[in-house]
């Protein structure tokens, strides 16, 4: 399995799992990224923030938070 900081820019995945504690959870929920959501990543830059599409809003999450985001690449 991948985190979403595996996927490399201009690639789409769908998510997995989220394994994070319910604070992480939480807030990706907000943010619409849920088990089975289709993103596709913009910028992934390696260090810093990953870029992504979901349900065509473009989004920013942390490194940190994102690679806790599981994913099958597509």
């Amino acid at each position: 399995m991948k985190s979403l900081t595996d996927i490399k820019s201009g690639r789409p995945a769908v998510i997995i799992f989220i394994h994070g504690g319910r604070g992480a959870q939480h807030r990706l929920c907000e943010l619409g990224l849920l088990p089975g959501e289709r993103v596709t990543v913009l910028q992934n830059p390696g260090a810093g923030p990953v870029t992504i599409c979901v349900k065509g809003s473009k989004l920013s999450i942390g490194h940190g938070l994102a690679q806790k985001i599981i994913v099958r690449e597509e």
